[in-house]
This record gives structure tokens, sequence and C-alpha cells, in this order.
């Protein structure tokens, strides 16, 4: 287990728990029709192999585009994407990952989001609220889970 001053404190690192099994989590992260009931965001393109290039949709007015590309795939383990924001003024690229493990009868996800430059304002801003942002999308993963036929 990380300590808080393990932390990097220029990342974003949250764990949740799902009572459901690593290849459930792994479809709920790649299946577009299961991430856009999640992530609230519709994908162009996406599918979980290693250089995959695609597009999340923002559903807004006007509409926004994540622009990301799938940097590593191990079916029921991990799932690492680039991130980048096409509204940003100056786009920033993040990196997200998702990493799976079994634990007891469910399993352990630990999303983490690198990239930010903390001594920038609006950098370290953002990166607090898509902390914020991904605490709610991981309690939003786990109603898909809990409602899914595993």
């Amino acid at each position: 287990m990380t300590s808080d001053s393990e932390l990097d404190p220029a990342a974003v690192e949250i764990g949740r728990f799902y009572p459901q099994s690593p290849d459930a989590v792994w479809q709920a992260l790649t299946e577009p029709d299961l991430i856009e009931q999640w992530l609230l965001l519709r994908s162009i393109g996406f599918d979980a192999t290693v250089g995959t290039h695609f597009i999340f949709v923002i559903p807004l007015k006007p509409a926004g585009e994540i622009a990301g590309e799938v940097l590593t795939s191990r079916p029921g383990e991990q799932l690492t994407i680039t991130w980048v924001d096409m509204r940003a003024e100056k786009p920033a690229r993040w990196v997200v990952d998702w990493t799976i493990q079994p634990q007891g009868r469910g399993t352990r996800l630990l999303l983490t989001q690198t990239g930010f430059d903390i001594t920038d304002r609006r950098q370290k801003m953002a990166r607090n609220a898509m902390e914020r942002g991904w605490k709610t999308t991981l309690s939003k993963l786990g109603e898909v889970l809990e409602n899914g036929e595993w």
C-alpha cells in the first residue's frame, strides 16, 4: 500500500474496489457502449488495441473532443491511453492508466493520470478538477458494473 507521502502531487491516483471480476471491469473499460454509460463520452474509433487513435466526444454545445491513443492494452490487467482535450487553448497531453488486479472475490482498480505541470496555476487547477471528476466517474463505473450481466 502506498502512503500519502509517496503519492505524486502532480498525478491523480485513485483506487476503487469492485465486487465484479477483472474481466468484467476490463469489458466496462473497453467496450464503447459501456464506456459511454460511465464516462459519459461517446467514442469514435476506440478499440483497446495498442496504437489505436480515437476521439471521445464531449456532449456540450458546442461539442468538445478528447483525442487519444491506446499506449498499453493487456486484457484484464492494464489499459493506458493518452488524453488531450482539444478545447483547451494550449492542450496538454495527459496519460491515463487503469491497472486491474484481482482482489478476493472482486477487482481492485487503480486509475492514474499523469502529465500535469503543477507549477503552472492552470495545470494545477486542471489536476484538481480531474481528480474530483474521476471520483464521480469511477462511481458511475461501479453503477454500470452493478447493472451488467457478468
